[in-house]
């Protein structure tokens, strides 16, 4: 019984049942420059190699073969493997071959371990390559069951855009310390299903959660020797693979999580790193598609000896090539057949479009993307920059897709920081950024005032500047540009006064973001004052930093938080996605007039908004003034909902209401009153 020529495909290793022959392994992998590929069989500890063939077919680029159960016994599902790739060792023309490195399947769906960094799993390319075998380092690969079918039709997703938020959580982190989830669960996927997590998200009120990356990663090559680890996960090595850190009951605890969330009426949504791997710039290591075929798999420069890097992370995939645009959608339809979700976030979206000439709306993966049967009915979301020319594609991609929208970020950080001259922009923003979105609903800009990346919200109005330090890279790492204000001091501070007016700037940013049209986004804790003590990058904070804090939350954010997600979802005027036009909105002064073209530089901390819907109007308020302003109300009576500066005031009000300094106040329309019902008149009895 020998290897045979086998297929083609499907690309990786499938198991493959025949009651005649018994079956046996199908191997199928990409490489336009091997001279051979060899499958390794690992014992069921992934510790001992047991077997190891070279695929002796070949059809172009793709090696391939069947190995016949009876070869080796148990061979078939669950088998753990590995790669080794010949060819030449050659940097300068950017091959980096070398067989004493076990490489990771790019289709394996599973891995046995997480990924650790080790010194054996370097080759420096001014150097000829290890000869020191790392098998006993690495993830083996599992063998599994073939993708399910396609359900007939798809699924549509439960998430409806733009009338409830997104919340962004990182799986590890959310739960880490919840003292209601018992500590086995804590960190991972169950975890997030628990019915402790749930039950904060149900009263929270979100219609979706986006969960960090969960693709199986890999630390940055600077951090193990600083005594920290990549928390984020934005740093890939199998885009098919889950981390076994979050998943460690593989894909049937991942589909069981995100099933409790949807049957909650709850959306989940993957963000998906497909831009880069952490295999890092030419000095990192060596773990999958660089093994296997270096100069396919990256963009290099005109010195085929140098990546291209328009991702900051070293490299930069070539996803306008055939076989990368296949590993992205045969990676994407299994998170979605496999895993359940109902969607993605891609990070740094532009490389997902670039060409050698540019970014192309309609670039290979895009078009596929948009064409396939699983995916198109699917949420798409793009962070819509990066650091490659013609990095900046707000409002570039897809119509259906949604976009990180920075520019709504930044404006609102700034009107309530007091920069003058921001009402007309302000304004564009709060309905829903149509100069951005033109052909599309404005549902589609993400809007958003905090995210991972960046500070908390809690940060954002107690630090003038970044506090990176802990990160070991002398705080030369994060962005500068936080548009944010301390009020007064640097960081923690034990004045009640100072105390009170960070806590009334989170509810004011909460309040119009809540309040604008577009999808709004919270990011974990922000709702509830969470703090990273002034760290903007905190990536490799895999500690109390990062983690959610359940032992003290703030109640009385949390709860104001839901109270104004519930208005949102009940007030149409908020969440429509249609454009406004002069019959849904009207911007007046604070004595009930129209605004006329000077106003809108004379009134440099108020805005001022009516809007109309088939329903009750919405009188919104946004005043981020030193000094209270009386503010003419329109017409009729009207129900306070809220007041960011004092969350406990309600009631009615009609005539005038007064805007304490730096607040946002949000009134709606009273409904008429109950005519009584009379029965009809008859004539007294004779």
């Amino acid at each position: 019984m020998t290897i045979e020529i086998g297929s083609a495909e499907p690309l990786g290793v499938e198991a493959v049942s025949d009651g005649l022959t018994g079956g046996g392994l199908n191997v199928a992998v990409f490489s336009a420059h091997a001279s051979a590929i060899e499958f390794c069989a690992f014992d069921e500890t992934g510790t001992h190699e047991i077997a190891r063939y070279t695929l002796p077919g070949r059809t172009g680029p793709v090696f391939h073969g069947f190995i016949p159960g009876g070869l080796i016994p148990g061979l078939g599902l669950g088998t753990r493997y590995g790669l080794r790739a010949h060819g030449p060792w050659a940097p300068a023309q950017g091959h980096r071959f070398n067989p004493a490195r076990l490489l990771l399947d790019p289709h394996a769906r599973l891995i046995d371990r997480p990924f650790h960094l080790d010194p054996a799993l370097f080759d420096a390319p001014d150097r000829a390559p290890s000869t020191t075998d790392d098998a006993a380092l690495v993830p083996k690969a599992i063998v599994t069951p073939p993708l399910p079918a396609i359900p007939a039709g798809g699924r549509a997703a439960p998430f409806e855009w733009g009338a409830e938020p997104i919340y962004e959580l990182h799986v590890r982190g959310f739960t880490r310390q919840h003292p209601d989830i018992p500590p086995a669960l804590r960190g991972t996927f169950a975890g997030l299903a628990h019915p402790a997590s749930l039950g904060y998200l149900k009263r929270l009120g979100v219609s979706a959660v986006e969960l960090m990356p969960c693709m199986a990663w890999i630390d940055e090559r600077h951090l193990p020797p600083l005594g920290l680890a990549n928390y984020w996960g934005y740093n890939p090595v199998s885009f098919c693979a889950p981390d076994p850190r979050l998943a460690p009951g593989g894909w049937a605890e991942i589909r069981a999580a995100v099933a409790t969330l949807q049957e909650a009426g709850i959306a989940v949504i993957l963000d998906v790193v497909l831009n880069h791997t952490g295999e890092s710039d030419g000095l990192g290591p060596t773990l999958s598609l660089r093994g296997l075929d270096h100069a396919s798999w990256y963009r290099l420069a005109e010195d085929p000896a140098v990546l291209i890097n328009d991702t900051g992370c070293g490299n930069t995939l070539a996803l306008d090539r055939p076989h990368a645009v296949r590993l992205c959608m045969d990676a994407l339809r299994g998170w979605v057949l496999l895993g359940g979700f109902d969607g993605f976030r891609f990070d740094l979206a532009p490389v997902l479009g670039r060409r050698a000439n540019g970014f192309d709306p309609a670039a290979p993966l895009l078009t596929a993307i948009e064409q396939d049967p699983v995916l198109r009915t699917r949420v798409m979301i793009a962070e819509p920059w990066d650091i490659g020319p013609g990095g900046q594609q707000l409002g570039a991609f897809p119509p259906r897709w949604g976009e990180w929208n920075d520019h709504y970020r930044d404006v609102v950080r700034r009107f309530w920081r007091g920069d003058g001259g921001m009402i007309g922009e302000l304004a564009t923003r709060l309905a829903g950024s149509a100069d951005i979105f033109a052909n599309r609903p404005t549902s589609r800009s993400i809007n958003f005032v905090a995210a991972h990346d960046g500070f908390t919200l809690a940060d954002l109005v107690a630090y003038a500047a970044k506090h990176n330090l802990a990160n070991g890279e002398q705080n030369r790492d994060g962005t500068d540009a936080n548009w944010s204000w301390n009020n007064g001091v640097e960081g923690p501070t034990n004045d009640a006064d100072i105390r009170r007016r960070r806590r009334a700037d989170e509810r004011a940013l909460l309040a119009t973001l809540l309040c604008s049209r577009g999808t709004p986004m919270l990011t974990m804790g922000d709702e509830a004052g969470r703090s990273q003590g002034g760290n903007n990058n905190a990536y490799a904070q895999d500690n109390p930093t990062t983690w959610f804090d359940w032992s003290a939350p703030d109640q009385a954010q949390i709860d104001f938080t839901a109270r104004l997600i519930a208005i949102r979802r009940s007030s149409p005027a908020l969440h429509d996605g249609v454009s406004l036009t002069d019959g849904t909105v009207a911007w007046l002064r604070a004595d009930g007039t129209p605004m006329a073209d000077a106003d809108w530089h004379a009134s440099p901390n108020t805005l001022i908004v009516l809007l109309h819907d088939d329903h009750r109007g919405v009188f919104l308020v946004l005043h981020a003034g030193q000094e209270a302003l009386d503010v003419t109300l329109p017409e009729g009576g009207w129900d306070l909902l809220v007041d960011s500066a004092e969350p406990g005031r309600a009631g009615q009000a009609s005539g005038n209401i007064r805007a304490t300094p730096r607040s946002v106040l949000l009134l709606r329309q009273a409904p008429p009153p109950v005519q009584p019902c009379h029965s009809p008149s008859q004539s007294a009895p004779t």
